[in-house]
């Protein structure tokens, strides 16, 4: 573990009966831990249902709709960068992970973002090519590389091990150290003067 960790926080976007993305975002928590650069936070929205109405601007949502953010705030918050778990629903990412975006503005911005997508043939990538435009608005930066599984459902072994462990590791491996050096850059940055927006 090096000195001054990041703190990446991993976010389980769907929220769906029978959804996937906690397989695939537990072995990846896994692989950030092994890393050695990260202490990990996993962040599942199943456990913040946002309600889809947000207030106008300037009026303040009710008492347990404010709790429920303010607790999801904290934990974004915290992280200097985030690692996206989607699936691909209709050629996007979920309302659910688009919700909780839109909740949020300070708490994503001026940090990066590693995609990982999983889905059916497409591997879910239009879903992630689609969250950068999103990501891209809240000013926070997409890393280049990203984990794509395919057919997730069958790339997987039921213990939650990847099916080929070598190419996903090393996938892994490569978006981790993409994370690692644009938050190291990032957190400096902000350190060192405020972010004009």
């Amino acid at each position: 573990m090096t000195e001054n960790p990041i703190k990446l926080a991993v976010v389980i976007g769907s929220v769906r009966g029978g959804r996937f993305g906690p397989t695939v975002a537990h072995w990846f928590v896994e692989q950030a831990k092994k890393h050695g650069d990260f202490t990990v936070d996993l962040v599942d929205l199943l456990d913040f249902p946002l309600p889809v109405r947000m207030p106008a601007f300037g009026e303040e949502p009710d008492a347990e709709t404010k709790a429920l953010t303010d607790r999801l705030s904290a934990r974004l918050h915290e992280a200097d960068a985030f690692a996206v778990v989607t699936p691909e629903y209709n050629h996007t990412f979920p309302s659910s992970l688009k919700n909780a975006i839109d909740w949020f503005f300070d708490e994503w911005s001026t940090k990066p973002v590693g995609l990982i997508s999983y889905g059916g043939m497409g591997g879910g990538l239009r879903a992630a090519e689609h969250l950068r435009q999103v990501f891209a608005e809240v000013h926070a930066t997409t890393v280049r590389d990203m984990l794509s599984f395919h057919n997730a459902w069958t790339a997987f072994e039921e213990d939650g091990r990847p099916v080929s462990p070598e190419g996903s590791e090393k996938a892994a491996a490569n978006l981790l150290n993409q994370i690692s050096w644009w938050a190291e850059a990032l957190r400096e940055a902000r350190a060192k003067r405020p972010y004009q927006r």
